[in-house]
């Protein structure tokens, strides 16, 4: 009973303390917003005839009330298809980080525990992995399985995992001699159970943050990635792969770019501002 009423007042003092970063409000409140327009569209917008139908007569019409963001050259509706595209993006950066932490975590948080040799085969091993550049195992994946969204959500994630894997293990290292992992042991745990039921759990805002902050990371790099035509496969109304579809019309027709590209930036700054929100409330001591 003690151990949840102090859970709880952990987590309203983590509250109290997130509110008092305005931007961080404000860009959970942006953030909340984007989630409910990409769940709404799905509701609203018909996937065939509102995202990808081509409708020769419609096309590159400039904003207007009929079309709130205008029309790409295929008559598709871009204010339709930004919204539509939010859960693409939203997606792939979502569990892209879901992969990076669990086997980053997961790979760091061994690491550091078990120390010694182990520790040290591993942590050159992610140093390796640190040299191979991003893009080189997108195109790696891309060229072996074909661009699609899975798979580009498993280059992001995979690229990123080397990052996790070292901040698990610089958190680990700060707590695994405490006092309670000591008691732990003296009382007869295992050492798994010591990992995830005391070790792990108190290492974990350190990679909560930085995870918060690898969405927009991932976001705009599966933008870029689909930019260059190695990310989400056309006719699915992904940002960057609207951005790429609206390049060639970008000086007649500049609205083409301007949408998604604020629609990647406003994403994008919201995300950052809930991380730096988490930093100050997990660590205050880290606030600037």
């Amino acid at each position: 009973m003690k151990k949840n009423h102090k859970k709880a007042k952990n987590k309203s003092l983590i509250w109290r303390q997130f509110k008092k970063n305005k931007g961080a409000v404000i860009g959970l409140i942006v953030f909340c917003i984007i989630v409910v327009i990409a769940i709404v569209s799905v509701i609203v917008f018909d996937f065939d005839a509102d995202i990808t139908a081509v409708k020769a007569a419609d096309r590159l019409l400039p904003p207007s009330k009929e079309h709130w963001f205008g029309t790409d050259n295929l008559g598709r509706d871009v204010f339709a298809r930004v919204c539509y595209g939010a859960q693409y993006s939203l997606l792939i950066g979502v569990v892209s980080v879901i992969i990076s932490v669990v086997f980053g975590s997961l790979v760091g948080a061994f690491a550091a525990f078990v120390g010694g040799w182990i520790e040290t085969i591993i942590m050159r091993l992610i140093e390796l992995l640190l040299m191979i550049p991003g893009i080189l195992l997108v195109i790696m994946i891309v060229y072996t399985f074909g661009a699609s969204i899975p798979n580009l959500m498993l280059a992001l994630g995979l690229s990123t995992v080397p990052h996790f894997a070292r901040n698990a293990r610089a958190s680990v290292l700060t707590v695994r001699n405490n006092e309670y992992i000591e008691a732990s042991r003296a009382l007869g745990a295992s050492e798994l159970s010591i990992l995830f039921k005391h070790v792990l759990p108190n290492a974990i805002s350190p990679i909560l943050v930085q995870a918060t902050s690898r969405i927009s990371g991932c976001i705009i790099s599966a933008a870029g990635y689909s930019f260059l035509g190695l990310g989400v496969p056309s006719p699915l109304p992904e940002w960057g792969a609207m951005l790429s579809d609206g390049r060639p019309f970008i000086y007649n027709y500049p609205y083409l770019e301007i949408f998604p590209g604020l629609a990647i930036m406003i994403t994008v700054l919201a995300i950052n501002q809930i991380g730096d929100g988490l930093r100050d409330a997990l660590d205050p001591k880290l606030k600037r």
